[in-house]
C-alpha cells in the first residue's frame, strides 16, 4: 500500500465513521496526534517491549506498534481532509535530509 492510498483510507473511515461532520480545529488535531504518541509513551511505562502487540477481548490491538500505528492514521487523515500530498512531501524532505551534515551540524 502506497502512502496516498494510506492516506485515503485514513480518511474515509473518518468521515465515515463522524469525525469530519464539523470543521476540525488545527490545534485539537495535532493534541489527537500527540495523544497517541503519549499512549505510547505509557505502553512503555506499563513494561510493554518496544515491538509487543497483545490483544483486547473484542480483538483491538494495543500496544507501541499499535499506538505509532495511531499517530500515523490521525497523521493521515488530517492530510486527506486537508488535502496534503503527504506521500510528496515525504519524498521530498528524506531527499533533502540526505543533504544534511552528520547530525545536522550539531556537535552534540
Amino acid at each position: 500500500m502506497e502512502i496516498n492510498e494510506i492516506i485515503e483510507d485514513s480518511h474515509r473511515n473518518a468521515v465515515e465513521h463522524g469525525f469530519w461532520e464539523e470543521d476540525r480545529n488545527f490545534g485539537e488535531i495535532i493534541a489527537l496526534m500527540h495523544t497517541e504518541l503519549s499512549e505510547a509513551y505509557e505502553e512503555y511505562r506499563n513494561h510493554k517491549k518496544i515491538n509487543e502487540t497483545y490483544y483486547e477481548e473484542n480483538g483491538k490491538p494495543c500496544g507501541i506498534p499499535s499506538e505509532l500505528a495511531d499517530v500515523i492514521i490521525r497523521i493521515c487523515d488530517f492530510a486527506g481532509g486537508a488535502n496534503i500530498d503527504l506521500e510528496k512531501i515525504i519524498k521530498e524532505k528524506l531527499e533533502y535530509n540526505k543533504s544534511r551534515p552528520y547530525k545536522h551540524g550539531k556537535v552534540s
